[in-house]
């Protein structure tokens, strides 16, 4: 280390990932969780809706009464964010809510409840193997689940997710870079399972975007382990001619120190741009990391992303979780179909023209996927650039 800049930032990747296993972002919490799970409804149909008088009936299924510290915060916010969109919906969608404790039984047991209530939407778990048994749970009763997950591994049938997926970034940031000339990728990971979920699925967005994977290089998610694995992160983007590193950690955890020790081997800057899986303005200070600068990231389109921020603190009179928007989005799609009159289900769900929410537009695909119109930015001299808008509409063939 060649400065007290560099000191303090390699401590503070350090005293981070040592937290990595204990606070693992819900992006990855869901991808993991997702391999554990019971049986998925699969691909195919499923979901196709069921008619009702009135409003339309929505279970939200949140964690409540989970042993996690952190589910109660999340559900609460989920919830406040629904009820919002309700009242925005004009009494067009009737909200209950159904506590899942964050577990596959309570999620099962809240589904059972909400079919004898008589839901014709449900909309929630938050967890990957949540949702999945849900989807069982509800295969035979034709109502649609819009799950906070954004796993697509449990999405199929009559599930799909709401969160932003790994694919759907992949795809924007591939394409964007593509077009820029950074069309030679390798891809970097931890060898833990949120890592490679995170590899393949970039493997999987490649085709069609112009890019090619060069190759992908596995560390151990800790500083020897990510220390040994940069020399040969360096000799393949070398060898390989890569124009461009993905990087898939994220600020809580791998991504300061990789960044840092990639750029101080000469692998980074204008030979090889970095693109990054995840956010890399939260938190604020991650914009101060020297590797960081220059590299490509997606974000929500901020205009819809702020105004719903400021409406939800003028209700609640606090900040949203990050995840609150999924349940806003939900609703949004619901009450759009409502409105008009039709059925709430799989053919109304996926409508091409998708729907606005609140990170800018979106759509459900047949498979249960999601796809976000997402903005490409740059960090420049510690500030978000927004370098490539989040589009306002899909296009025919988009």
């Amino acid at each position: 280390m060649t400065s007290l800049t560099t000191h303090s930032l390699w401590t503070r990747g350090v005293s981070l990932l040592r937290r990595a296993r204990k606070a693992v972002l819900l992006v990855a919490m869901t991808a993991a969780l997702a391999a554990c799970q019971v049986a998925s409804p699969g691909g195919g149909g499923g979901g196709a809706g069921v008619r009702g008088e009135g409003p339309t009936r929505v279970a939200l299924l949140v964690p409540y009464g989970s042993a996690r510290a952190t589910d109660a915060t999340v559900a609460r916010s989920l919830e406040n964010a629904a009820r919002l969109a309700a009242a925005d919906l004009g009494g067009a969608v009737a909200v209950e809510v159904y506590p899942t404790q964050g577990t596959v039984g309570g999620a099962q047991a809240a589904t059972q409840q909400a079919l004898a209530a008589g839901a014709q939407v449900i909309l929630g778990p938050l967890y990957g193997d949540n949702a999945a048994a849900v989807g069982v749970a509800a295969a035979a009763s034709n109502v649609p689940v819009l799950s906070f997950s954004n796993n697509t591994t449990v999405a199929g049938g009559n599930v799909w997710v709401l969160g932003n997926t790994y694919e759907n970034v992949a795809q924007r940031l591939l394409t964007f870079a593509a077009a820029q000339g950074r069309n030679r990728v390798l891809v970097t990971h931890n060898n833990e399972q949120a890592g490679q979920v995170a590899a393949q699925s970039i493997a999987r967005a490649a085709p069609g975007t112009g890019a090619q994977i060069t190759g992908n290089v596995s560390y151990q998610l800790s500083q020897a382990g990510i220390t040994a694995a940069v020399p040969t992160i360096a000799q393949q983007a070398r060898s390989t001619n890569s124009n461009a590193i993905f990087l898939t950690g994220d600020t809580a955890g791998d991504l300061p120190v990789i960044a840092q020790l990639l750029t101080e081997a000469g692998i980074g800057g204008e030979q090889f741009r970095y693109l990054g899986l995840t956010r890399w303005d939260i938190p604020a200070e991650a914009r101060s990391l020297p590797g960081l600068q220059g590299g490509y990231f997606t974000l929500p389109d901020p205009g819809p992303q702020q105004q719903f921020e400021a409406r939800y603190r003028g209700a609640y009179g606090s900040e949203p979780h990050p995840l609150a928007g999924l349940a806003y989005d939900g609703m949004a799609a619901i009450g759009a179909i409502s409105r008009r009159g039709n059925v709430v289900g799989r053919s109304t769900l996926t409508a091409p023209s998708g729907f606005a929410g609140t990170g800018g537009v979106f759509r459900l695909l047949p498979d249960g996927s999601i796809q976000r119109g997402l903005a490409v930015a740059q960090i420049v001299n510690r500030q978000v650039q927004v370098v490539s808008p989040a589009p306002n509409r899909f296009g025919p063939g988009s």
